[in-house]
């Protein structure tokens, strides 16, 4: 080594890292999974731009678009998709900001039970809440009947647009609920302390420092919830709405026929703004310092509440939570009704909705147990194999694998189930004459795809916190890179895999969107669309919230195990740490 080399002032200042080079087991993980993002991902997506653009002759034009502005039903439907998802928001942020507010600004008992709570509209899926809430806020339902029995006069919440907004704003706030929530504890309990010290207090203190400093997780939850109601098919289907963007796309498609423009015109409309409200809520904070210079020990304190402020905090508290939970008690009670119609209660209960599940429905909960498991199982296996081609590696173009499997996140699920029936249109499973399009694979892929940035999330994190030095141990001491793999990393990884596994298994368990599209028979068909044939009518609606009761316990067993996880990977983090 000559002294010009070991004087070089820029090799001094790079810190020792371990990152192995792009070698073959590097280019051809990154290939697979490339490959895998561009057949299942890019291309559809891709075939449903493209022929939003294009004649049937395959020149560029934008007739389709002036087609779909120059009806008015289509023009009609845009506008109702805007406002509903506007509105969602707005409707869902002033039900989770108070709520994260009180729990995290003051003291009072029960702080994380509220919070664990107002996390579980999350696991029922939407429609589900829209049937109970309709039994529960409807014309005839529980809520008016009571008001127009001792008041006189009855309240339209579930009419038209209002009664969509309603059921995304209750079903939808725990997205902006936790992100809010984590956002508020990590602020510098200093720069409050600082306010408070020249004079700002009370609302004033929330508006112009705590809020803002909180902006980041906000417009997180937020950006979450106008793309999930944008993309949302089954509530506005369920509620007999289909003047809106997702209602038209699928009936364009499953009524005109595959080939139809106006359908695809629709999916590049959701896609933009979809990817137009993730990218606002990125530009909003571009260029703004949020950081603090401290942490944890010294966040953002506590205060006391006065008896009458407890009193009120309490009383709004618990009305949100009634009506917040009121879907949950709403589908359990109808999974064991006999009659529920016009009466504040069923007028008699029984068991045989659950029977008639089990011996007819057995088979769609098999299918969502195994198209579930397996597009989690595929969703880690991807997701630990791009983070540690990221961290671990020097493959060029590697962060290009993170930015290809992210964008799921602004794909809805209806605009890449439609991508695939064009792509995969004709094609047949090898040696066989049956379709793709007829078999579960698609299901199962699309559920893949789209939770894809969940588990890769939870992976990458988990990578992050296994310490380099151990990996160059065991290369040290002589194992390879694939033993180093198997008995070190992934080890190490457990919890963040199988975090990120239960993740995406509870969220694919909901989908509808996708589902609803690729299913073609009932024996291929998970328990999301079973629930919805359930639903179309009155006699069906026993068996079919029996059934969501059973998804309902499944997701909720799922987020419990993901929670029991996570807190067991912390605390063998910390262990580590202290040993």
């Amino acid at each position: 080594m000559t002294s010009s080399t070991v004087n070089s002032p820029v090799l001094l200042a790079q810190p020792r890292t371990w990152r192995l080079p792009g070698g073959l087991g590097a280019w051809l993980a990154g290939l697979i999974i490339f490959a895998f993002l561009a057949l299942f991902l890019l291309a559809p997506v891709g075939s449903v731009i493209y022929t939003a653009f294009v004649t049937e002759e395959g020149r560029l034009t934008l007739g389709h678009f002036a087609n779909f502005f120059g009806q008015s039903l289509f023009r009609e439907s845009f506008v109702n998709s805007m406002l509903v998802a506007v509105f969602s928001v707005v409707f869902a942020s002033l039900i989770a900001i108070p709520l994260a507010y009180l729990t995290v600004r003051f003291e009072f008992r029960g702080a994380l039970v509220i919070q664990t709570l107002g996390i579980l509209p999350l696991i029922m899926p939407p429609f589900v809440g829209a049937v109970a809430l309709q039994l529960i806020f409807g014309r005839s339902g529980s809520v008016n009947l009571l008001l127009d029995q001792w008041f006189g006069f009855t309240i339209p919440v579930m009419e038209g647009l209002g009664g969509i907004i309603f059921v995304e704003s209750l079903h939808y706030f725990p997205f902006i609920l936790l992100n809010l929530v984590a956002s508020l504890r990590n602020i510098d309990g200093a720069m409050e302390e600082s306010a408070q010290n020249l004079g700002c207090t009370g609302f004033r203190l929330f508006r112009r420092v705590i809020f803002p400093l909180a902006m980041p997780g906000f417009l997180a939850g937020a950006s979450l919830v106008f793309v999930k109601v944008f993309d949302d098919l089954g509530t506005p289907l369920v509620m007999g709405t289909t003047n809106m963007l997702a209602p038209q796309a699928y009936l364009r498609i499953t009524s005109v026929g595959v080939d139809d423009p106006l359908g695809y015109v629709i999916s590049v409309i959701m896609i933009a703004f979809s990817i137009l409200a993730m990218w606002l809520a990125a530009r909003v904070m571009k260029g703004r310092d949020y950081s603090t210079l401290q942490k944890g020990g010294n966040s953002i304190q506590r205060r006391k509440l006065t008896a009458w402020q407890s009193a009120i905090a309490y009383f709004w508290i618990g009305l949100v939570l009634v009506v917040v939970l009121s879907p949950h008690l709403g589908i359990l009670l109808m999974s064991f009704a006999k009659v529920w119609s016009f009466s504040v209660l069923p007028d008699a209960f029984t068991l045989q909705h659950y029977a008639t599940v089990f011996s007819d429905s057995s088979r769609m909960i098999h299918n969502t147990l195994l198209y579930c498991g397996l597009a989690a199982g595929l969703d880690v296996v991807i997701g630990t194999a791009i983070a540690y081609l990221i961290l671990r590696t020097r493959l060029p173009a590697r962060q290009w694998l993170d930015w290809a499997s992210s964008i799921a996140l602004a794909i809805p699920g209806l605009v890449l189930a439609i991508g695939y029936l064009r792509i995969f249109k004709g094609m047949a499973v090898p040696f066989s004459d049956t379709p793709i399009t007829a078999t579960w694979v698609l299901i199962m892929i699309a559920y893949a795809v789209r939770r894809l940035p969940y588990a890769l999330r939870s992976c990458y994190a988990a990578l992050q916190q296994v310490h380099i030095s151990l990996e160059e141990s065991a290369q040290s001491l002589g194992a390879n890179r694939l033993s180093t793999i198997r008995r070190i990393v992934v080890p190490l990884m457990a919890g963040g895999i199988l975090a990120g596994f239960v993740t995406s298994f509870i969220t694919a368990a909901v989908e509808l969107s996708a589902t609803i599209m690729l299913t073609t028979t009932e024996s291929n068909a998970p328990m999301s669309y079973g629930i919805y044939l359930y639903m179309q009518s009155v006699s069906g609606r026993g068996p079919g919230s029996a059934l969501g009761v059973i998804a309902v316990v499944v997701v909720a067993v799922g987020t419990y195990l993901s929670h029991w996880v996570a807190e067991r990977s912390n605390a063998r983090t910390a262990a580590r740490h202290e040993d």
